[in-house]
């Protein structure tokens, strides 16, 4: 490939439409139930140093992040080892917002995927596939749990079997998904355990969670970008990530 192959690649990326699927990260964002707040402590200022600078400290898997697969296995990948080559994919997203509307714990099973399929054809290998809820909207002012009045959780996920279709038969990279968990809080209940999530990065794949904005993509035709800094033997970080998709008519 030529140089000028790639500079024209970037402007035919550029002429799409650039979507943010990344949350604000900020100390009241809304956040897994153990983990602690962001906390921001006596900065450096312009007036007083001369320059600005914040001190923060909050846990790894904070707002929209990666999971890296030694998040819940011992002894594998960590966020560094993750490929750059894994960080930019072609996108497909899982539109089932209406389905989540009529059940908040609707799960995504294979057949759902077969579906999807029939209408949009099969996914390819070595893609990002992303399930796309509606579910980002509670993030601010709402609540990603949905808690009932016995404080028990009503939320969608990604069924055991639809992530082993995806991975083992279509031989996806990584997924991602609007809420807090992988799995769905009826799977958790019956389960004990977010094996689903277990079994994503077991599997040694990598995966984004509390997505935004995936409502405003296509289902097809896009590509994903992840932005993630380079920390030694993390489990996981908050990310940057971005969709270009081709243009609205």
């Amino acid at each position: 490939m030529t140089r000028n192959a790639i500079v024209d690649a970037l402007g035919v990326l550029k002429a799409g439409r650039i979507v943010d699927l990344t949350h604000l990260v900020h100390p009241g964002i809304q956040r897994f139930g153990p983990f602690p707040a962001m906390r921001i402590e006596p900065s450096y200022t312009v007036a007083e140093s001369g320059f600005h600078v914040e001190q923060v400290s909050f846990v790894t898997q904070y707002g929209t992040h990666v999971d890296a697969p030694e998040h819940f296995v011992e002894g594998r990948r960590t966020l560094e080892r993750i490929e750059l080559e894994e960080l930019m994919l072609p996108l497909f997203v899982l539109h089932f917002e209406d389905k989540v509307a009529a059940d908040p714990e609707f799960i995504v099973h294979v057949d759902d995927i077969r579906r999807w399929e029939a209408e949009h054809g099969e996914i390819p290998a070595e893609s990002f596939v992303a399930f796309s809820s509606g579910w980002y909207h509670r993030m601010e002012g709402g609540d990603m749990n949905n808690f009932d009045a016995d404080g028990v959780a009503h939320s969608p996920g990604l069924g055991l079997d639809a992530l082993k279709y995806l991975f083992e038969e279509r031989g996806v990279m990584a997924v991602g998904h609007e809420t807090l968990d992988t799995d769905g809080s009826a799977d958790v209940r019956a389960r004990g355990f977010l094996d689903c999530e277990k079994y994503v990065l077991e599997s040694d794949h990598y995966q984004v969670e509390v997505m935004a904005n995936l409502d405003k993509l296509p289902s097809t035709g896009g590509v994903i970008f992840v932005g993630l800094p380079k920390f030694d033997k993390f489990p996981g970080f908050p990310a940057c990530a971005w969709a270009v998709v081709p243009n609205e008519d």
